[in-house]
């Protein structure tokens, strides 16, 4: 690790991904990327590159998950909560970490995110921005960076909006970068095989 953040890392890993498979029998973050690697493994390793501590949030019964995930290095928590969806699932988890400084906020189905730019994120919250946000060409994507001042905001969110509320009604620092893995995530089986 290059940079140490002092934010909390969230990796929500907690969705149904119906579009991926809408029997609901494969978990597209258990699935493999070219190099076999699953997909929410990279994901946590790459958060984990500049946040020391990361929680993942997994739904309950989701065992195989957690176990990967704790191999990758994460801190996992189960929430019922989760299955109201995404803004639930990363409410329950900053609950869990209420004495965090911040949070930088990554999905779970987003494995090509450059350390860089975790690394830009991370930096630009931890030298005081309340809300940071990664640009790619005009478009915001991931990670988020949250402060302290929203503690309650995140704590409270529920549903399957996310954090857009937040995002809507308070302008983010725009950090902006060459990356545009910001924007990718796997949505369909076809998306595992781009590189």
């Amino acid at each position: 690790m290059t940079y140490s953040s002092n934010a909390t890392g969230i990796l929500l890993a907690a969705g149904f991904g119906t579009r991926f498979d809408p029997s609901g029998r494969h978990n597209k973050l258990l699935a493999t990327l070219p190099d076999g690697t699953p997909v929410v493994f990279q994901s946590a390793r790459r958060l984990l590159a500049v946040a020391a501590e990361v929680i993942a949030v997994v739904r309950p019964g989701a065992e195989k998950l957690a176990d990967v995930l704790n191999e990758a290095g994460c801190n996992v928590i189960f929430s019922i909560d989760a299955e109201r969806g995404m803004g639930a699932a990363l409410a329950a988890a900053v609950r869990a970490t209420s004495e965090s400084d911040g949070w930088l906020v990554a999905l779970g189905d987003m494995p090509w995110i450059e350390a860089a730019t975790y690394e830009a994120v991370a930096r630009a919250l931890d030298a005081g921005a309340g809300l940071v946000a990664p640009f790619y060409q005009g478009t915001r994507g991931h990670p988020v960076g949250f402060g302290m001042a929203h503690r309650e905001a995140l704590a409270a969110l529920d549903g399957d909006a996310g954090a857009r509320g937040i995002l809507s009604t308070h302008a983010p620092f725009i950090v902006e970068i060459d990356d545009p893995n910001v924007l990718r995530d796997v949505d369909v089986p076809s998306d595992l095989g781009q590189v």
